[in-house]
């Protein structure tokens, strides 16, 4: 008589490992720098997942945050070539943005955009048509990175972001044609409200 094979056990009840915990941590500490949940509810969900022991349990820990975008998405690519490239409407937005100015500019629009995402990374190279970026407001931009070069870079955002918004992360060389982020202006605004009314 043979002995059956045993049953397989369900995902959820499987054993986590020290990096799976640690992943989970770095998950919560990062949700807590971005203000989703408050310093007194880390303590708790970071004792909870040091010692949890299995799959269900991290899960748990991590239900309500916005998932995570893998690293290795691709990144979106817009180019504005000699007849100018825009990105705007309703669109997918990636993690990771790489935007060139070309000869005749590129633009990204994000007003009309539903992003989870807690931080976009834009690469952005002026060259000579220029680049224009546009956020919502309440979106933040982190521009230490970028190089003004000989067309200038222009922020006109404010820095004051609101739960649940992305951090833009913005890097790159305004080139000859120079990169400006800003929010709507007021043109922009009347046609969104419009579109909104529809």
């Amino acid at each position: 008589m043979t002995a059956g094979l045993p049953e397989p056990v369900p995902r959820g009840e499987l054993r986590v490992s020290h990096e799976e915990r640690e992943a989970v941590v770095e998950r919560l500490s990062t949700a807590a720098a971005d203000g989703r949940i408050d310093l007194s509810e880390l303590d708790v969900r970071l004792d909870l997942a040091l010692n949890a022991k299995t799959y269900a349990d991290l899960a748990a820990l991590t239900a309500d945050l916005p998932p995570e975008v893998p690293v290795n998405q691709e990144p979106l690519v817009l180019r504005g070539g000699i007849n100018g490239a825009t990105r705007s409407g309703r669109w997918q937005v990636p993690a990771r943005i790489a935007v060139y100015g070309g000869m005749a500019a590129a633009k990204l629009d994000f007003t009309q955009t539903e992003c989870r995402l807690p931080e976009i990374e834009i690469e952005a190279h002026g060259q000579m048509g220029g680049v224009t970026i546009i956020i919502p407001d309440g979106w933040v931009a982190g521009t230490a990175g970028m190089d003004p070069g000989l067309g200038g870079f222009t922020d006109k955002t404010t820095s004051q972001r609101l739960p649940r918004t992305p951090l833009i992360r913005l890097t790159g060389t305004g080139g000859a044609g120079g990169v400006v982020i800003r929010h709507p202006n007021s043109w922009e605004r009347r046609t969104q409200r419009r579109l909104q009314g529809r």
